[in-house]
């Protein structure tokens, strides 16, 4: 697997992550893991940092030439 397409996929995978965290953020969505009930605030950095990997994994993309 070329550099090209690695940085593409794992930028893609943060993207879907952090839409992910910032649906639940607009929507209100609950998460219960072992009966704890996640407070809504873990998910502005579950946006932040995601969002944050796949914007660098987006560029390190546009950088690397293809062979």
């Amino acid at each position: 697997m070329s550099q090209r397409i690695y940085f593409l996929i794992s930028g893609s995978v943060f993207l879907v992550l952090g839409v992910a965290h910032l649906t639940r953020l607009i929507l209100g969505w609950e998460i219960a893991i072992a009966g704890w009930t996640v407070p809504q605030w873990i998910s502005w950095p579950g946006v932040l940092f995601p969002g944050l990997v796949s914007g660098w994994g987006f560029a390190l993309a546009s950088r690397v030439r293809s062979a």
